[in-house]
């Protein structure tokens, strides 16, 4: 007999911000007794939720469970930057360029059907169009090196027939209201997300359309028994024809991929809702995105009303920890670098308290490719996001969905042809160098 025990379950640190400053959910489901469905999904993040919808797409029909180990928007789906962007954005380069111009050209095309595909979701679930904003990103310049870097990604962005527009610090200024950048290149094709607002959308019309989204259920093993598949839970059994693994990093918690995945946590702080006077005194555009020119840099992002107040968000700061679990001492360091970089980017506005601060999880593989994939006969994968979860887990879920009903698509046949993960040295090492790299990374990167 095939079973799989979960050998640790999610933990959070600090609360999942975009998620707190919106209004409280209804009443969340969970599990009562023994259900059957035709396929379960082990967890309710961009990527067990996309795959439940394409599920449903595919098959009106189909009985599908996505079970969550939290609330919704309570895991990484509520602590991410809420950027879902469209172009090369590979973490592990210098200025975001990725495997040259074709497979370029091809990872574009991919994000921009993720893209469209959430964008069908919140037509079709009347989801708050202001969670789904069409505004592009800027990448921002505070150095000469910063700008170069801006001016390499661009060349590299006009080399695959991509518009990009090059930023003076005056445009920069009254954008953001700081004075702190000196250059930026914008493109239009990113979405900014209110990720857990789309993300509680997406699960309210799912069960609208009757699929079981259960909470607060974390799946304990995961069992073969005969011809189907047992999921056990603290209130229930799940039996599924089909299983996927929507998990992300916490797929090795379940014995795949092992030594394979490598669990990065990134750090945030938001800022208390701004009053009229501080608003006045930061001026610039009531929303905008910033990432960093240097990807170790510094993304800022501000939001309004709409989106759970006016608020600015300030994102920095990565640790490498194999064992999934973050400590309140790493988010309270996190928090004291924000309020740095916070400073230095609004002075006039530098006594705004930060009401969250946090820790989100990522998984990365170190040759930057997912698992999607059939790992054994009906149990299915959606994991590892490489730092960029909204777009690539909206298209692994979409993915593994198409493989559960043997519908062949562009989007499963580009991960299907990935390398598995590369084996990472022993963990000790493995946290020791890599963090040592991170500081280095973001020392060199300090003022971008």
């Amino acid at each position: 007999m095939t079973i799989h025990k979960a050998e640790r379950l999610p933990i959070q640190r600090g609360p999942a911000a975009w998620n707190a400053i919106l209004s409280r959910q209804a009443g969340s489901a969970s599990i009562e007794g023994d259900i059957t469905v035709d396929v379960a999904i082990v967890g309710g993040g961009f990527a067990g939720l996309s795959a439940a919808r394409r599920l449903r797409q595919l098959d009106p029909t189909i009985r599908v469970a996505v079970l969550e180990a939290s609330g919704l928007a309570e895991g990484a789906s509520g602590r991410n930057s809420g950027f879902m962007i469209d172009l090369p954005h590979d973490l592990q380069s210098d200025d975001y360029a990725g495997k040259g111009v074709a497979a370029d050209r091809a990872m574009t095309q991919l994000n921009r059907s993720a893209i469209s595909f959430a964008k069908d979701a919140v037509d079709d679930y009347a989801i708050n169009p202001a969670y789904f904003d069409p505004a592009g990103k800027i990448n921002g310049a505070a150095t000469e090196t910063g700008r170069k870097l801006n001016i390499s990604y661009a060349e590299h962005l006009t080399e695959l027939g991509e518009a990009n527009e090059m930023l003076d610090a005056k445009a920069m200024h009254d954008v953001t209201g700081s004075r702190y950048y000196t250059a930026g290149l914008y493109t239009p094709g990113t979405v900014m997300l209110q990720p857990a607002g789309y993300i509680r959308g997406l699960g309210a019309g799912l069960r609208r359309d009757g699929v079981w989204v259960l909470e607060d259920t974390p799946v304990t093993a995961v069992k073969r028994a005969g011809s189907a598949w047992e999921l056990s839970t603290a209130k229930g059994k799940v039996t599924a024809a089909k299983v996927i693994m929507a998990n992300n990093g916490h797929l090795e918690s379940f014995g795949f991929a092992r030594r394979r995945l490598m669990h990065v946590f990134l750090y945030a702080s938001m800022t208390v809702e701004l009053d009229k006077t501080t608003l006045s005194k930061l001026g610039g555009q009531p929303r905008w995105g910033v990432t960093p020119s240097d990807p170790m840099g510094t993304t800022m992002r501000r939001i309004d009303n709409a989106q759970g107040g006016n608020r600015i968000v300030t994102r920095t700061c990565a640790s490498f920890i194999p064992d999934m679990i973050p400590s309140n001492a790493g988010v309270a360091r996190a928090a004291k670098v924000h309020r740095r970089k916070f400073a230095d980017r609004f002075p006039t506005i530098s006594d705004v308290p930060m009401e969250y601060s946090w820790a989100g999880h990522l998984c990365m593989s170190w040759n930057g490719v997912a698992v999607m994939r059939e790992l054994e006969p009906g149990l299915f994968s959606a994991c590892v996001d490489n730092g960029l979860g909204t777009v690539r887990s909206t298209l692994t879920g979409i993915g593994a969905a198409d493989l559960v009903m043997n519908r062949p698509s562009e989007i499963s046949a580009h991960f299907l042809t990935e390398a598995e993960p590369s084996k990472i040295v022993p963990s000790p090492f493995a946290k020791i160098g890599a963090n040592l790299y991170f500081r280095w990374k973001e020392w060199l990167a300090r003022k971008e």
